[in-house]
């Protein structure tokens, strides 16, 4: 799933896609405040578009005015919306958000790696527009403390901790030669190959390509040794070092 915890700087875009296929407004509420409470720093004030191209029946403008506003008072940013070209509502022109052509980003299900719990009419995903940029390694000699945030275009690598608080980001692999207590996020622009490492995994989260786990699973795996966080068939991997 963009707030000072996931602000990412130059050309990185992550953006929530909300898919609706039957309108009750108090089961998306409650699908979105599910997300957002797993990972309260990766979806604060996020942009989210409402896609309502699979739903079963007609949306009235009343609804989705209502639905816009729903969202906002979330913390996300409506920045527009889709729908099937075939079966535009007529009230299109009348919606204050743009109406969105069909993505050609990669989407990404933001679901818990272990219990994948997926509402079949409500769906909350995150797109990780994919850009081609320069790849640079950027060093990190000092422990990066409670409140911080290192992002590197390319590589990250950091030679001592990661205080829990603290948030480390990357397009590339993120080495961390010391204790990982913060939250650990590689390949933010949709790089699948991406790794983290790390001399002690003992992370609040670890991502990669949007794809993550949090640190109750995290215990259950692999605690205070040394590790690598890899993608496997769109699932997360931790194996010990």
């Amino acid at each position: 799933m963009t707030d000072s915890g996931f602000r990412l700087k130059g050309s990185v875009v992550t953006t929530v896609l909300l898919e609706i296929q039957t309108f009750s407004l108090d089961d998306i509420v409650f699908h979105l405040k599910e997300k957002i409470d797993q990972v309260p720093h990766f979806f604060n004030q996020a942009p989210i578009i409402i896609d309502i191209s699979k739903m079963k029946r007609g949306i009235r403008i009343e609804e989705f005015e209502t639905l816009i506003q729903s969202v906002s008072s979330l913390g996300l940013g409506v920045i527009g919306w889709r729908c099937d070209p075939e079966n535009l509502p007529a009230w299109k022109s009348s919606v204050t958000i743009p109406l969105l052509p069909a993505s050609k980003a990669r989407s990404i299900d933001t679901s818990p790696v272990i219990k994948k719990e997926e509402c079949p009419d409500v769906v909350v995903k995150t797109v990780i527009e994919e850009r081609l940029v320069p790849q640079t390694t950027k060093v990190i000699t000092k422990p990066i403390r409670s409140g911080q945030q290192v992002y590197s275009e390319g590589d990250l690598i950091v030679l001592t901790q990661v205080s829990a608080g603290a948030e480390v980001l990357a397009d590339g692999n993120i080495h961390v030669y010391g204790a990982l207590r913060g939250r650990a996020l590689a390949g933010v622009k949709g790089d699948v190959e991406a790794r983290i490492f790390c001399k002690s995994m003992e992370a609040e989260l670890v991502s990669i390509a949007g794809n993550f786990m949090l640190s109750d699973t995290l215990q259950d795996i692999v605690w205070k040794e040394s590790a690598q966080v890899l993608l496997v068939d769109d699932s997360l991997e931790i194996v010990p070092l």
